[in-house]
């Protein structure tokens, strides 16, 4: 028997993050190869004929998955009876900007997305804060959504944890896969501290702890958590736009994990 459509609401759907993740959503990475969709697009006016466009090639690309595209610029009919929402929108950080730069522009943007979700979602929707400064998004959309459960609000780390596994996989040549329980304490900015001493690597002969395998602590405890602290800014410096695809990937593995579950290995 066929599974009901999701609704998954992404907002800022027009910009960078959006246009990478809309179309994983669509193919089934999110939520699974099982799993209908319906894409719920928000972004600001300006932004309308851009949002169009998305809709037009999501449309071209025949997503077999894809039940139906909501693409528009009214906070209310985007929020309205969605599943997941994923809010991506927000002031863009530009190179030398830290964070709480952009925490004062982002406060009115939340609180109508807010209001709109309280009233308009379905029940036990659950949302993910993209849009930095994250942790702080969380807590205007929660302080303005108080129906919407603390449990449901969450905010996107799992890029920083991400990139700790891939630091690593790159420093032993081993596959990102075979890394797990790298932590990554606090929150998504330059004062996390990405963690690995539980941290271990599936090998021919077993698990080994990853500081066994580096042979390197100079290294983990300095560039290597450098490195993942300010990928973000490093990034911004190479393409001069901030993370777009790795953002979009990473949002994708923590709704994922959230709804679906994660094995265990």
């Amino acid at each position: 028997m066929a599974k009901e459509p999701v609704r998954v609401l992404v907002t800022g759907a027009a910009g960078q993050i959006g246009y990478a993740l809309v179309p994983m959503i669509a193919r089934g990475v999110m939520l699974g190869a099982d799993q209908p969709v319906i894409l719920h697009m928000l972004d600001i006016p300006p932004a309308a004929e851009a949002l169009n466009g998305v809709k037009m090639e999501l449309i071209d690309a025949a997503f077999p998955l894809l039940k139906g595209v909501v693409a528009t610029t009214d906070v209310v009919e985007a929020c309205t009876k969605v599943n997941i929402a994923v809010m991506v929108g927000g002031f863009p950080r530009k190179e030398g900007m830290e964070r709480k730069d952009v925490m004062s522009k982002n406060v009115s943007i939340y609180k109508s997305q807010a209001s709109a979700l309280e009233k308009h979602a379905a029940a036990n929707c659950k949302v993910l804060v993209v849009a930095n400064p994250a942790n702080t998004n969380a807590l205007i959309l929660k302080e303005f959504a108080p129906s919407i459960s603390e449990k449901n609000i969450t905010c996107l780390t799992r890029l920083d944890h991400n990139r700790a596994l891939g630091q690593i996989s790159e420093r032993l040549n081993v596959q990102v896969s075979d890394v797990k329980n790298a932590i990554i304490w606090g929150n998504h900015s330059s004062t996390q501290y990405p963690d690995v001493n539980h941290a271990t690597v599936r090998t021919p002969s077993g698990e080994k702890p990853v500081r066994e395998l580096v042979k390197d602590d100079e290294w983990l405890n300095g560039e290597f958590i450098t490195t993942v602290q300010q990928r973000g800014a490093a990034i911004i410096k190479a393409r001069k736009l901030s993370s777009a695809l790795s953002a979009a990937s990473s949002a994708c593995d923590h709704i994922r994990d959230w709804v679906l579950g994660t094995p265990e290995v």
